[in-house]
């Protein structure tokens, strides 16, 4: 991957709400008809099951229908088990799993993207979570782990949302082309829709999103969805120290005293594009970065193509150069597949967990890889 400096961000004018209040009512009805009754009952039970889930019992991949190992066919609002009975077992979101992802978003221990199936992202979040706290470091979502999460944050973990002018103005580009020259004759790389824009704003997957909220038309302002109800945007601290684990493919974030400030999921090099090594600093901090695909780099003819800046772009939201050219710690397009996949040799977060390390980093903080 090659740094180019960012070119100069042009603010692009939201685009015109083309509805009148008679085409407002007409959605309004069309939403509620398609969203039928089983499903909104099924989505209240849901969000039930999440906002008074326990845990009494171990659960695994393979297992995400209950938290606390009861029968399924027990009220879901007595018990942790998942209720979107129309879904595959390995999609149906585990209440008592979401809970947790939310609690540990909100502790800065991210488990990347909230979905209710957990993970090894979740899984190492947990670790990283039992070892701050003294706890034996398992990675499995047990009884002391939930019990000390929900022990200082008695707040409700979703929260309605009404949706703003800003949230369906875009732009939106629609399906985000594959091809990179194409890519590259876009104004922006944003959002595929309102949708996908609304899933990163509360760190969940579409799919959680979706079974929340059935049958609702996230293009339209002034609805109200329920949401997860994520953490503050910000760390507690300045950063000082950033310790990237290959192993792990995780990423630390520290204070001048040695505190940990956050523990984020990542994707990191593979051993063909393998990451630097050793201590390195940052140079510099990118926000809405543009990105140049050189073909040469990766044995490829062709012309140098610069995409434009976005969410959707190759590098994200953030771009945070370090003292290594050509090597960064930025955004992704795709948050699902964080620490699922391998990089070019850069460091690849959710582009919500690298804006909010972006937001307490300087130049010249030290990035060491172990």
């Amino acid at each position: 991957m090659i740094l180019r400096r960012p070119l100069p961000v042009v603010l692009l004018a939201a685009l015109p709400l083309l509805a009148t209040a008679a085409c407002g009512d007409n959605d309004r009805e069309r939403s509620q008809l398609e969203a039928s009754s089983p499903a909104r009952d099924e989505a209240t039970r849901l969000r039930q099951s999440i906002e008074s889930a326990t845990f009494t019992s171990p659960t695994s991949d393979t297992d995400t229908d209950t938290a606390n190992g009861e029968d399924e066919t027990a009220d879901s609002s007595e018990r942790g088990g998942a209720v979107t009975e129309a879904l595959p077992d390995e999609a149906r979101p585990n209440p008592a799993m979401a809970r947790a992802q939310i609690l540990l978003d909100r502790t800065r221990f991210s488990p990347g993207i909230i979905d209710g199936l957990g993970g090894d992202n979740t899984r190492q979040a947990i670790a990283a979570f039992q070892e701050a706290n003294d706890l034996e470091v398992t990675g499995e979502l047990d009884a002391k782990v939930f019990e000390q999460l929900t022990s200082g944050d008695s707040n409700r973990v979703l929260t309605d949302y009404t949706l703003t002018e800003d949230d369906v103005a875009g732009p939106f580009i629609g399906t985000v082309p594959e091809d990179i020259a194409a890519m590259g004759e876009l104004e922006t790389v944003g959002y595929a829709d309102a949708r996908e824009a609304l899933a990163e704003k509360f760190h969940m997957s579409e799919a959680l999103l979706d079974a929340l909220n059935p049958g609702v038309d996230f293009g339209r302002a002034g609805q109200t969805i329920v949401v997860a109800a994520t953490g503050p945007d910000t760390l507690d601290g300045k950063v000082a120290r950033i310790e990237v684990t290959k192993a792990e493919n995780s990423l630390r974030a520290f204070d001048a005293d040695g505190k940990l400030l956050a523990f984020y999921p990542a994707t990191i090099g593979s051993s063909e594009t393998p990451s630097p090594s050793g201590s390195h600093t940052v140079r510099a901090i990118a926000p809405r970065p543009n990105y140049t695909y050189d073909p040469s780099m990766f044995g490829e003819s062709g012309g140098k193509v610069i995409v434009p800046p976005g969410p959707n772009n190759p590098v994200g939201a953030v771009w945070i150069d370090l003292s290594r050219d050509g090597y960064g710690i930025h955004g992704t397009p795709e948050p699902a597949k964080i620490g699922k996949t391998a990089s070019s040799g850069c460091v690849r977060l959710t582009n919500w967990d690298v804006e909010q390390l972006a937001s307490a980093v300087e130049e010249g903080v030290e990035v060491e890889f172990v």
